[in-house]
């Protein structure tokens, strides 16, 4: 007979799981934001560049940029970078543009408030600071003028823009961008005789010798970067 008893060993007790494990919290915030005010008719030439630059020289705090639309093989560009053939396409498409140009392409593209097929974007710093590397900080205002031509007359249709933002928002930049879009109204105003966008039954203005004429209707482009007659849509032949 044993002197002892074997004994089964005691088992230790589970360790209740806790209901909510420990973790760190990674957040980005993202947030932009744009204004756009209605469209001024403008009757311009050839020089139409050095006008739409002009209209932003006196409010920029530097260097005035002309964004010229995308040609056609960038038609797919986008600054998006979980599309990376797109985000390859925009970055080549704006490669030339300085870091306050790019930034404003950028932010106004992005809230949908630019059509960089079709609108030509005259932009800078209007307001608040730059990094190091020269580009604007998030309550920085960037913009300036977007046109675009009207098919029907062959006006050139300037609207001032001005967007904002980036990784943070002070509750005063929205207050900022008004205040910067009343003066760039102005000064639309004051180039265009003061007169808000007409209505599209104007009759067409004679223009020749300007610019690109169309064969089908004859009517000229009055410019010589046109593709497409603004009045009939026939492409224009050059020479």
């Amino acid at each position: 007979m044993p002197l002892f008893k074997r004994t089964k060993p005691v088992e230790p007790a589970p360790v209740p799981e806790p209901e909510e494990v420990p973790a760190q919290d990674y957040v980005l915030k993202l947030a932009y934001g744009a204004k756009s005010s209605e469209g001024v008719r403008m009757a311009v030439g050839a020089n139409f560049l050095d006008v739409l630059r002009g209209l932003v020289t006196g409010l920029a705090l530097g260097d005035v940029e002309v964004v010229e639309p995308r040609p056609v093989e960038f038609a797919q560009a986008s600054p998006d970078l979980e599309r990376p053939s797109e985000a390859l396409q925009w970055v080549s498409a704006h490669s030339d543009l300085g870091p306050v140009a790019r930034h404003a392409v950028m932010t106004l593209e992005i809230v949908d408030a630019l059509d960089p097929s079709v609108d030509t974007l005259a932009c800078g710093l209007l307001a608040g600071d730059i990094d190091t590397t020269g580009y604007p900080l998030f309550d920085a205002v960037v913009g300036g003028v977007a046109a675009h031509w009207d098919e029907a007359t062959g006006d050139l249709i300037v609207r001032a823009i001005v967007g904002w933002g980036g990784r943070g928002v002070r509750g005063d930049t929205e207050r900022t961008a008004s205040r910067l879009i009343n003066g760039l109204v102005n000064s639309l105003r004051m180039a265009a005789g003061a007169g808000l966008i007409a209505s599209d039954d104007r009759p067409v203005p004679a223009s020749a010798g300007v610019g690109l004429v169309c064969p089908s209707c004859g009517y000229s482009s009055a410019v010589e970067r046109a593709f497409y007659c603004p009045k009939c849509g026939m492409r224009l032949i050059r020479a």
